[in-house]
């Protein structure tokens, strides 16, 4: 049975429109302070915007409470947008030097808007797709958040130096409306069940997700899986720098190149896995990881490395986070319950963050200790110890 085009390019849009103004405010708010003169005590500040979506699961159970069609999900997806849009739109307006505990408080209010948003569109992902296709729809996904990250922290952080934050601010919003359309207009969109009543969801199912029976066998993956990864790619930038590489070209090698790589990665993966299986799938990313985990080890031991060798490393490294974030989103989708699709999506992707953070703040503790060797031989040793870990406790699995 051939995949609906019109709801896969549907949810690439609706994931593309949450990443573009996050990773344009994550990037382009502390220039601007910097340039202002603010206290780096205020531009640490600034990492409160990405409390909503750590904190998104505390209120997905409303979610899946207040949902039950098709149209109940578009409802709360287009409230939330256009919540988004017009938070977006009025801090255009607003001084930055006058108003930034004002503007700070808008934009995290707004991002709480979108994350709201991901819930109810995750939610609608899994019901909305069969199995099979579900590791499309999570390509989709992970190309979104890939191309949304290219799109804001370069191509607007170019546009931005030429036009300025008030002209780019309402573009921005409208852009976030204009990506709501593919979802208005389209009618095929069907969930595989449409309850009569929403079932009572509440905060206490947040706890009940890790009573379930083998559920533990999936949070130690989640942990896991692309940690290593995470503490690579945390570490890319001030290795680059320590390199002598310069911003410039720091952020055509990583932050152009390499999100590029993984956004093709992204767009491979899902076909992999429908190609080959989700659990052939999980194991050949594991080895992908632990090669490219190696290959950082094998290049730190040089002092120079060639840049042709770091672009090498740039694309394994992007790659293989592209592929590994569709393959734990498909899994993800596979470990929901039944009318708690929304709570149990967003505690799995919020494992990875929580994981994704502690493992950056390990590695940086492991690199001030043993230089980048000692920390790219460390990742390495985790992305083993994960491997091994999905070969035996999910081997039976392997066909």
């Amino acid at each position: 049975m051939s995949v609906n085009k019109k709801n896969i390019a549907t949810f690439f849009c609706l994931y593309i429109a949450q990443t573009i103004p996050m990773s344009f405010f994550s990037t382009v708010i502390p220039v601007i302070m910097r340039q202002g003169n603010f206290s780096l005590t205020e531009i640490g500040m600034v990492q409160l915007i990405k409390l909503p979506w750590i904190l998104k699961f505390l209120w997905s159970p409303v979610i899946d409470r207040y949902n039950v069609t098709v149209n109940d999900y578009k409802r709360w997806i287009f409230s939330s947008e256009l919540v988004y849009a017009v938070l977006i739109f009025t801090v255009a307006f607003l001084n930055f030097s006058l108003n930034f505990h004002l503007i700070l408080a808008l934009i995290i209010i707004s991002f709480v808007a979108s994350a709201t948003q991901d819930i109810a569109t995750d939610a609608l992902a899994v019901l909305s797709f069969r199995q099979e296709e579900k590791s499309l729809v999570n390509s989709m996904q992970s190309m979104g958040s890939f191309g949304g990250t290219m799109v804001g922290s370069g191509l607007l952080l170019l546009l931005f130096k030429q036009i300025g934050w008030n002209s780019i601010l309402p573009a921005l919003a409208l852009f976030v409306i204009v990506a709501l359309l593919p979802l208005y207009f389209n009618k095929s969109l069907k969930i595989k069940r449409e309850r009569v009543t929403a079932e009572r969801a509440g905060i206490r199912d947040i706890l009940l997700f890790f009573t379930q029976k083998g559920i533990w066998k999936q949070v130690v993956f989640l942990l896991l899986y692309y940690s290593s990864l995470i503490g690579t790619l945390a570490m890319l930038r001030p290795y680059l720098v320590d390199l002598g590489y310069d911003m410039k070209q720091i952020g055509t090698m990583s932050g152009f190149f390499g999100t590029a790589a993984g956004l093709v990665a992204s767009f491979a993966g899902g076909f992999i896995i429908r190609k080959i299986g989700r659990h052939q799938s999980r194991v050949l990313f594991a080895v992908f990881i632990v090669f490219t985990t190696f290959y950082f080890y094998f290049i730190s031991k040089n002092p120079h490395p060639d840049i042709q060798l770091l672009y090498v490393g740039i694309l394994l490294l992007w790659g293989s986070y592209g592929m590994a974030t569709v393959a734990v989103y498909t899994l993800a989708m596979d470990c929901v319950r039944e009318g708690r699709e929304g709570t149990d999506f967003t505690i799995q992707t919020v494992i990875t963050h929580f994981s994704g953070i502690c493992l950056a703040t390990l590695g940086g503790h492991v690199a001030d200790k043993t230089g980048y060797s000692g920390l790219f031989l460390f990742e390495f040793g985790m992305a083993c110890v994960s491997l091994v870990y999905i070969l035996l406790v999910f081997g039976r699995q392997i066909k």
